[in-house]
């Protein structure tokens, strides 16, 4: 489990086992924005982070830990990384997460091409057809029509661009300007702040202590999270000192559009923080547990171990 032996010198970079593909599937969804997305893979000892952006002004990373893995075996020296159609690494995922199946997954970089691998091993009796995914000839399913039988998936990689937004966040004084809301609320407060326009201000007041998203454009909505009124949707808050940014709605909106239903509804807090210059990081939590481990309690905790790390940081509006 979770080891590192010693590599042959034509032996992939790595070599790693998922045992619940759906709960990779639900944080890879989360930054996906768009059908048709690239996005850049980096490998390394601590695990495996992936990293989408949109006009500079937007980034999302997905970080899954080896602990996450129930195997993951890293062989490379310094950090590959790779860039791969987003779109077609969540399809083919799942197409490997059908319900009643085991979730487990191998994963494997590089192939004899370059390729990211993934096999898939059935472990009940499940007629398999054939079956291809296609996008701008990127990869393809490979399956056998027997019992306890393979589905093997190719998908082609690119080389990365050489250059990188720098996000640079930074803490904005002497101590973080953060709150955490219930990933539920935040997403029905953005969702509803569409109709107003292109433009959302969020602004945090010290006394009393209250988060405000001030939606405006075609016309105006305010939804206030009052700390001391509304403690079961707002968690945690620290100011000391008021601040107020704005943000175009379509990148705040894209931090929580595409979290899954079954993650909405764990309803797990979403932190925000605001750093030096107005930058805002989001963060969400998501599973990636197997379903009813013994080690999940009854009230929805999850081990650190068994959760991804969803970053998202979107730079303010330009003032005038």
């Amino acid at each position: 489990m979770n080891s590192s032996p010693a590599m042959e010198p034509d032996a992939p970079d790595l070599v790693c086992q998922l045992d619940n593909v759906q709960g990779m599937v639900d944080a890879l969804t989360c930054v996906r924005w768009k059908r048709h997305q690239d996005a850049l893979v980096e490998l390394s000892e601590h695990g495996i982070v992936l990293i989408v952006e949109e006009s500079g002004c937007l980034q999302a990373k997905v970080y899954l830990q080896r602990e996450l893995f129930t195997k993951y075996e890293y062989g490379a020296e310094g950090r590959p990384r790779f860039g791969i159609s987003l779109g077609l690494l969540v399809d083919c995922l799942n197409t490997f997460s059908s319900p009643g199946h085991s979730n487990t997954i191998e994963i494997k970089y590089p192939g004899p091409d370059m390729e990211l691998l993934l096999k898939y091993d059935e472990t009940i009796t499940h007629p398999l057809c054939s079956r291809s995914l296609a996008d701008d000839g990127c990869g393809f399913i490979r399956s056998v029509d027997t019992l306890n039988s393979c589905i093997y998936s190719e998908i082609r990689t690119r080389i990365p661009e050489t250059s990188e937004w720098d996000y640079n966040f930074e803490q904005a004084g002497a101590a973080p300007l953060t709150f955490t809301v219930k990933s539920a609320a935040l997403k029905e407060a953005i969702d509803d702040l569409e109709w107003p326009g292109s433009s959302v201000q969020i602004s945090l007041q010290k006394s009393p202590p209250c988060v405000t998203f001030r939606g405006e454009g075609h016309g105006d909505l305010q939804i206030d999270f009052m700390y001391y009124a509304n403690t079961d949707l707002l968690l945690a808050f620290h100011c000391d000192t008021e601040v107020s940014y704005g943000y175009k709605y379509k990148f705040l909106k894209a931090t929580t559009a595409n979290i899954p239903g079954n993650v909405a509804r764990e309803n797990r807090g979403s932190k925000l923080t605001i750093g030096r210059g107005g930058m805002l990081k989001v963060q969400h939590l998501v599973s990636v547990a197997k379903a009813l481990a013994p080690q999940v309690e009854s009230a929805g905790y999850q081990p650190p171990s068994r959760i991804a790390y969803i970053e998202f940081f979107v730079k303010p509006e330009e003032t005038a």
